[in-house]
């Protein structure tokens, strides 16, 4: 892990979670696309294509490399076409994103993603948040086992809390949270937190 020069403390690596969704990937079925997730407007095909869109727009938003893909906010427009290559070419994105955000500088001033500024810092939980979250989405609807690193889990456990009982500052990007006993695993109450239930089935 690097070091923040603010504020002397460790920064995420991105690594193991965009190698996780990568594992979960390679155990999408062709005949699980059009599967339900936990997402309700997503089918599996259009979650791999979310992920898709944004594996390059944290790439860009971590590089600073401002264009449509970090000026798009999320749900404006439909998730875009599933490349016929994503088998192939969504891993390397995936890898490139964390490879990103492995920059100090990355994680420097302000940036930009789903056309919104924020201190990069943040941005980079951000996008560690989303492959952790989103992980869970696809290891459910495509009945995977899940194994993502503890520290990433802490570390989007504590990025959402403060959003908890603030609905102002969950935006659109996460429902209500959902009650989840104090002693579930940590995993269950970061997806609650996110607004999705953790005992979510097909």
């Amino acid at each position: 892990m690097s070091s923040d020069t603010n504020s002397h403390v460790s920064l995420p690596d991105l690594s193991a979670a965009a190698a996780e969704v990568t594992r979960l990937l390679e155990g999408v079925r062709d005949d699980q696309l059009d599967a339900p997730t936990p997402c309700p407007k997503y089918p599996v095909r259009d979650l791999i294509s979310h992920i898709w869109g944004l594996s390059g727009a944290f790439q860009d938003s971590a590089r600073k490399d401002f264009g449509p893909s970090t000026s798009t906010p999320p749900g404006s427009v439909p998730p875009p076409e599933l490349p016929a290559d994503w088998r192939d070419s969504l891993p390397a994105r995936l890898a490139a994103m964390a490879e990103a955000w492995r920059d100090p500088a990355a994680w420097e001033g302000d940036t930009r993603a789903g056309g919104v500024t924020l201190p990069a810092a943040v941005m980079g939980r951000v996008g560690l948040d989303e492959l952790v979250v989103h992980g869970w989405d696809l290891a459910k609807a495509t009945g995977q086992a899940y194994r993502p690193a503890q520290c990433d889990l802490e570390e989007s456990y504590a990025f959402l809390a403060p959003s908890k009982d603030d609905p102002s500052a969950r935006s659109e990007a996460f429902g209500p949270a959902v009650a989840v006993p104090e002693g579930a695993p940590l995993l269950d109450r970061l997806i609650g937190m996110s607004g999705r239930n953790p005992a979510w089935t097909p």
